[in-house]
Formats: structure tokens, C-alpha cells, sequence
């Protein structure tokens, strides 16, 4: 599966480009029809310290999935990201099995 990793306004480091690849590459254990998987951090400007946002969007045969998360820090959002769209695939995947 292919993984692009965007962060927007700043750099982020290869140690966290790298736990996040690790991570996106396990959700190929509850689908296997994965295409490809964007990911994009930002930081919101705001005054809270929960300013990290976490977007995934999946490519997947049949649909595109897509979470959005916010928290303290860009692993915790990827965590709860991952969680959601981890429901979403076997959802979808449910859905197919359906048809």
C-alpha cells in the first residue's frame, strides 16, 4: 500500500513519518482491498493545547474512507484516527460481503 504523508506548515521528523507508516500498514490486517492512504497533520492556531489535527483518507476498492482527529499531540490523534477507520473498514467491508 502506498503512504503519503503530508504536514502542513511545518516539517515533521522521520521518527514520527515512520511510527505512522508502521501504523497505517496494520490496517491492511481488517481490509485487503487497500489502494493507497493519505495522511495530513496540521497545527490549529488556536489557544488550547489539544492544537493537533490528524486527517486520514484511505483509498480503498469500492469507496474512499476518511477520519479526522484532534489532540495534544500528532500520535494521539493518529491513534484515534486509526481506531475510526479501522471501524469504518470493517463496515465497509461488512457491506460488501452483503452485496
Amino acid at each position: 500500500m502506498d503512504i503519503n504523508i503530508n504536514s502542513i506548515h511545518f516539517s515533521a521528523d522521520k521518527k514520527l513519518k515512520q511510527l505512522i507508516i508502521a501504523k497505517v500498514n496494520k490496517l491492511t490486517t481488517f481490509h485487503d482491498g487497500l489502494v493507497n492512504a493519505d495522511v495530513n497533520l496540521k497545527i490549529d492556531k488556536s489557544d488550547t493545547r489539544e492544537n493537533k489535527i490528524a486527517e486520514v483518507k484511505v483509498f480503498v476498492k469500492g469507496g474512499d474512507l476518511f477520519a479526522k482527529k484532534q489532540s495534544k499531540t500528532f500520535e494521539e490523534a493518529v491513534d484515534e484516527c486509526l481506531d475510526a477507520m479501522r471501524r469504518q473498514l470493517l463496515k465497509h467491508k461488512e457491506k460488501e460481503r452483503k452485496i
